[in-house]
């Protein structure tokens, strides 16, 4: 049984949606709360399985009452608001703050409430299966280092002899600073550019890392990408399950907080060293090779295993890629990435799967793990350190 907390300031969306889940043989609703601050309450007290939350709420809103859930008592919730389709941006700090999924209501309008019944239970129950965490302190985004002002130039004057006079003698050059050993080696140390060699020996991009992830990724995304240095030598590509609009969001607000560039993906896009490229919804992505340059390709051909874009897709066409390739595979439902990650490992590819503990889903990198494809199983916050050691291989 499911025991379900509602929290909605609608009373009609309440009385919906508990009518909803009163129908179903494995709901059962325990309460529901007018506010985020109720929410907290009876979270705490009843302890329920689910939990559904609006995000626009008087007194406290969804997303601060998310984020002393996910606190103080993690538990598993499913944002429903008629924000999340206009307000993508708040539907996306929800998943990075611990919500496990999300519903936009159809069209913004409670009314039509009717038409996603199906879609509501069915990641409810999903959702209810979900190991939550408490949240993880991320340290903050490096700070840029403000370049160098360039040191003042004297200009020399000559000024006009005077009858009688002698010349001017010149202003005496100023001396030179003493030298400093480690201001010296830093200003020896050639800066990143898209021609500096790898750790490998191999021309910086030469490497490519590619990354796939479902339910719970964004947070596990947010784990990872914001810990990748701004000077990777290589591109990363990245699958997330997620509907149109939602992974412009994602990867803004990545961009936002990351030292590396994060961007959504688009069709004829040269993979840079330090760049992200997160696949849009509802579209396809592969990696295709143009000499020693490699191109992102959309396309909207049919779903993989209910998923577009799927990780299969894009495992597939990154597998040629051979012994350059750092395949990573998060948190997810089901196996999506499983046969893209065989190919990859039969051609060489280097593999990181997620840890059982730090998933919020242990689904896809399982599958990877009872396979035998995973070279190596990390939870969530040594990801990254994973991914910059492999690709330094």
């Amino acid at each position: 049984m499911i025991r379900v907390l509602i929290a909605d300031d609608s009373a009609f969306m309440r009385k919906v949606l508990s009518d909803l889940f009163k129908k179903q043989a494995d709901f059962e609703v325990v309460a529901t709360a007018k506010n985020g601050k109720e929410a907290i309450e009876l979270t705490k007290q009843l302890k329920p399985n689910l939990l559904t939350m609006d995000v626009n709420m008087p007194v406290m809103d969804g997303l601060n009452a998310l984020a002393v859930i996910m606190d103080e008592c993690p538990t598993p919730v499913v944002m429903l608001s008629s924000l999340t389709q206009e307000g993508t941006e708040a539907t996306i700090r929800a998943l990075e703050l611990g919500a496990v999924d999300f519903i936009s209501k159809a069209g913004g309008s409670i009314s039509r409430i009717d038409t996603i019944e199906e879609d509501i239970l069915a990641k409810c129950r999903n959702a209810a299966l979900a190991r939550v965490h408490k949240t993880l302190r991320l340290p903050p985004k490096p700070a840029a280092v403000p370049p160098k002002p360039a040191a003042p130039t004297m200009k020399r004057i000559q000024l006009p002899l005077q009858r009688g006079g002698r010349p001017t003698a010149p202003p005496p050059a100023p001396a030179a600073p003493a030298r400093n050993p480690l201001l010296r080696r830093q200003q020896q140390t050639p800066a990143f550019t898209p021609h500096a060699v790898s750790a490998s020996g191999a021309p910086a991009g030469q490497k490519l890392v590619a990354i796939g992830t479902s339910t719970g990724g964004p947070q596990a995304l947010q784990n990872v990408i914001t810990q990748l240095p701004g000077d990777l030598p290589c591109g990363v590509v990245v699958v997330q399950h997620m509907p149109p609009g939602f992974t412009k969001a994602l990867a803004d607000r990545l961009n936002s907080i990351s030292a590396i560039k994060v961007k959504e993906a688009e069709d004829g896009d040269i993979i840079q060293p330090g760049q992200v490229y997160i696949a849009p919804g509802n579209y396809h992505m592969r990696i295709a090779s143009e000499g020693r340059k490699r191109k992102i390709v959309l396309g909207q051909d049919p779903p993989v295993g209910n998923h577009r874009p799927a990780v299969n897709v894009m495992f597939d066409s990154v597998a040629p890629v051979g012994r350059e390739l750092v395949a990573v595979i998060m948190t997810g439902m089901g196996c999506d990435g499983c046969e893209g990650m065989k190919k990859i490992k039969a051609n060489g590819g280097y593999s990181i799967a997620q840890d059982e503990a730090s998933c919020v889903v242990y689904g896809m990198p399982k599958a990877v793990v009872d396979a035998g494809l995973a070279d190596e199983v990390r939870p969530v916050q040594n990801i990254a350190r994973a991914i910059v050691e492999a690709v330094k291989k």
